[in-house]
């Protein structure tokens, strides 16, 4: 679907190397946005020279910038350099997360605040610097990516699920402040999608089937719809939430899962 509004925005999206922030940032690019594209895997880590080189070089030219969305002034910097030298950031996809497998029982106390900086704080710091814009303007929308299982417990990923539950219960408090701003806030929630991350967890091809079987072994349900999803999938209902045709929707939580978590 095209959607006309989308024509010279500006949007930034987070996560934007790989999976599901990627195809984001594509499709919007598509669709006729400049596009800031952020990642701590990125190399350019001031705007104006990431601007150069997708002005110059690149074909898609999406706006890569480097930046730690868990470092507070680096978020706030960039969200100013923005505002100040591009213009206003009418939308923002908050794609970014981490994921460290263990046991609550051992895990770590850095993969603990690391999972926690990446999936909720550094979302907190960027939504708040850029609403602060938004708010201003009366105008903008904000969408974030969380996760099916921010309300079903996974075994050895307790720390993925805290963090993404805290980030659903942030959105929406913020959806809920800023609605009388005419800010829309609202979650697209995944289930398995075929990016990195989900890889990380699959020895071979043999380990996507098991995850549409489902595995009782583990309280894990197969996925009805017999496939695992696409970051394009999960693009799309970021995109139909950012755009006019959602214009009555606000603090709302999209599962994208193929029913694995039977809608709850």
């Amino acid at each position: 679907m095209h959607y006309s509004e989308f024509e010279s925005s500006r949007v930034i999206v987070t996560g934007a190397n790989q999976g599901i922030g990627l195809a984001v940032a594509r499709q919007l690019a598509n669709q006729g946005a400049e596009v800031i594209a952020l990642d701590i895997a990125f190399t350019n880590d001031r705007l104006s020279d990431a601007a150069k080189v997708a002005h110059n070089n690149d074909t898609d030219k999406i706006i890569r910038v480097k930046v730690d969305i868990s470092q507070q002034k680096q978020v706030q910097q960039l969200v100013n350099d923005v505002e100040n030298q591009s213009g206003t950031i009418d939308y923002l996809a908050s794609v970014a997360g981490v994921l460290r497998m263990g046991s609550l029982l051992e895990q770590s106390a850095e993969d603990w605040l690391t999972t926690f900086n990446v999936n909720c704080h550094g979302p907190f710091f960027l939504c708040q610097a850029v609403a602060r814009h938004m708010q201003q303007r009366r105008k903008g929308t904000i969408v974030a990516v969380g996760s099916n299982a921010a309300n079903t417990p996974r075994l050895n990923m307790g720390s993925y699920c805290a963090s993404k539950a805290a980030l659903a219960a942030l959105i929406k408090g913020l959806s809920l402040e800023l609605a009388k701003d005419n800010i829309r806030c609202n979650l697209v929630l995944p289930g398995s999608t075929d990016t990195p991350m989900q890889r990380q967890l699959w020895r071979d091809e043999s380990d996507v089937k098991n995850v549409i079987a489902g595995d009782l072994s583990g309280f894990r349900l197969g996925i009805p719809l017999q496939r695992i999803a696409t970051p394009d999938d999960i693009a799309n209902v970021v995109l139909f939430l950012l755009s006019e045709q959602s214009r009555h929707i606000t603090m709302e939580s999209i599962l994208v899962d193929g029913g694995a978590t039977l809608g709850y």
